[in-house]
């Protein structure tokens, strides 16, 4: 997964206040069940040595955010009065939860949101379709797009129901119109699937109309597209067996990133050429040489790792090895907090592995950009 959403909170020093909301409401009135969790949040922050604006600009910036339905999560990143990052979960914090520490306390985040895959949805009928379509590209937020698409032609949409010569006639017709308006459709989903980047391409609506826009689509974007019965453009139509749909096809796309990875690190590792458990990765690190970092989420781990206060590649298992490179005062932190700073901050990636998924040492691998020349080479 990219981190490049995480930039704007290592662009600045600590300390760092971080906080992991429940923002779900169970009724009309759960406006109040949401200030009561900030409020004790707001507490833990302040015995932790969190200045007050900071507090208090954090709890404006939560209280405030837009609400949405169903259960849900925000996560807001603050120092100096500032909030520098808040980020909506499609799921709630396992609890909520309050740090103020040097780095920002990013994992949970990052383990809850996933990889953002780039995507186009089409729900699609006879006289057009409605897309959406959301771009990973820009930071720090993601970039949704939201267009409806009218067909050039409108009139006839439906058969008649008379017999004889006149109505093939006219059944021909509509079925040209039909086609040309999925073409149309088509076009315009080929044009915004080349602009977000879009992995995979989800199509539902219209049982007759799906094929022929399908048929319609680009090669590339065909091999790409996921077809559904569900949705319906309909005032009013049930959403949510297409949105289930969609959550699966991405969810695929992901799980075949993450294969790829460890694929790539096994072969690497076969070669001698990856980086295995926590001296490794952090060596190799150091030197800016990972391309991705394979790592179990722990949230037992107690490890922790030393950091210079502005090259993210300045971590280290020991202070020793920072004050030989220049670094004075070296701060000690948790390792996740150090390892996603570095992950970030050297343009690698990340991907979260189950226990059991890849052969990593002490929970933690990397795939390399290039490899170490032999000695005497």
């Amino acid at each position: 997964m990219d981190l490049h959403y995480l930039r704007p909170i290592y662009a600045q020093p600590g300390p760092w206040a971080s906080v992991y909301l429940d923002a779900s409401r169970s009724d009309e009135s759960g406006g109040r069940e949401v200030e009561l969790r900030w409020r004790a949040l707001a507490q833990q922050l302040a015995e932790l040595g969190a200045d007050q604006p900071t507090i208090e600009v954090i709890g404006d910036t939560l209280l405030n955010y837009p609400t949405q339905e169903g259960r849900y999560g925000l996560a807001a990143f603050a120092r100096a009065g500032r909030v520098a990052l808040v980020e909506p979960m499609n799921a709630p914090p396992p609890a909520d939860e309050a740090r103020y520490s040097a780095l920002p306390h990013a994992m949970p985040l990052v383990a809850l949101r996933g990889e953002d895959v780039p995507y186009v949805r089409v729900l699609v009928d006879r006289s057009g379709a409605d897309l959406e379509g959301l771009a990973v590209a820009t930071t720090p937020r993601l970039r949704e797009v939201d267009e409806t698409v009218r067909g050039r032609e409108q009139y006839p949409l439906h058969k008649a129901h008379a017999g004889g010569q006149d109505r093939r006639g006219d059944d021909y017709r509509v079925d040209e119109i039909w086609k040309r308006n999925a073409g149309d459709v088509a076009g315009a989903t080929a044009e915004l699937a080349e602009a977000v980047g879009a992995e995979v391409v989800v199509v539902g609506g219209d049982v007759r109309t799906v094929p022929m826009f399908v048929e319609k689509l680009p090669k590339r974007w065909q091999e790409r597209t996921v077809r559904t019965d569900a949705g319906s453009r309909a005032p009013g139509a049930d959403e949510d067996a297409l949105d289930d749909v969609t959550i699966q096809a991405i969810a695929d796309v992901a799980d075949r990133h993450t294969q790829a990875a460890i694929d790539r690190y096994q072969v690497q590792r076969g070669e001698h050429v990856s980086a295995t458990g926590l001296p490794d990765v952090v060596a190799a690190l150091q030197r800016r040489q990972v391309e991705t970092v394979l790592m179990v989420n722990d949230l037992s781990s107690t490890d922790t790792l030393f950091i210079g206060r502005d090259d993210p590649s300045l971590i280290a298992l020991d202070a020793d090895t920072l004050i030989a490179e220049g670094v004075e005062d070296p701060l000690r932190v948790r390792a996740d907090q150090a390892l996603l700073r570095a992950i970030t901050g050297t343009d690698a990636e990340l991907v979260l592995v189950g226990p059991d998924e890849a052969p990593l040492e002490h929970g933690i691998g990397a795939v390399m950009r290039w490899a170490d020349q032999p000695a005497g080479v």
